[in-house]
């Protein structure tokens, strides 16, 4: 379990210096931070999560000797409390959408703004989910808004925060099912078609913004 104050670990893993070094820049105005290993590659990264089981990884999408998304099930497996927030060059929906779906507790371009990276690390340091607002404007669709309930709305808010059905049934005192009905309900109102899409969806219209906890 990461602990909710530091100190902290935090591996970088990027084949490119200069973003590790950029990186480490953005970790050291975090207190609490530090830098416990770096890695080249999708080896270097696996190998120091399995021995390191750092309380977060930031992990670049497409490195050399092992793809990203091959380095966050490893990772996962051999340490799954550690957070990992993907850090990437593509601005692929489908493989942004990939990555949301896989998960992933935070995702960036390497494009973002210093300040709005740092918030968010330190945001998912202390248990929370962030996707970075460029991302979202990526994701965005053009499919007509129908009205929401309030219920559907509260459900909506909860998925994107990562909860599983059971979770939210529990929450809100409503069967599985039910919630399963919502959740059914909300992507054809939406037009949507992953946890992604509807991602995408509460930023835009405000149930979560750049610096919450999703």
């Amino acid at each position: 379990m990461v602990p909710a104050s530091g100190p902290w670990k935090i591996v970088i893993a990027d084949d490119h210096a200069l973003v590790r070094s950029g990186l480490k820049d953005i970790i050291s105005r975090i207190d609490g931070a530090e830098i416990a290993g770096e890695a080249a590659d999708g080896f270097e990264a696996i190998a120091l999560g399995r021995q390191i089981r750092p309380d977060l990884m930031t992990l670049d999408a497409g490195m050399p000797r092992s793809r990203g998304m091959e380095v966050y099930g490893e990772v996962r497996r051999w340490s799954p409390d550690t957070r990992i927030a993907v850090v990437t060059g593509f601005t692929s929906a489908r493989t942004l959408s990939e990555w949301i779906d896989a998960g992933v507790d935070g995702l960036f371009l390497k494009s973002c703004d210093p300040d709005v990276m740092h918030r968010g690390l330190e945001a998912i340091l202390r248990g929370g989910r962030f996707i970075a607002r460029d991302v979202a404007g990526i994701l965005e669709g053009e499919a007509e808004i129908q009205v929401l309930t309030a219920r559907e709305r509260q459900v909506l808010h909860l998925i994107a925060q990562g909860c599983s059905n059971a979770a939210i049934a529990e929450r809100l005192s409503i069967s599985a099912k039910t919630v399963d009905n919502h959740r059914t309900r909300l992507m054809a109102k939406l037009g949507v078609h992953s946890v992604a899409e509807l991602l995408a969806f509460a930023l835009r219209e405000g149930l979560l913004d750049q610096s919450a906890q999703l």
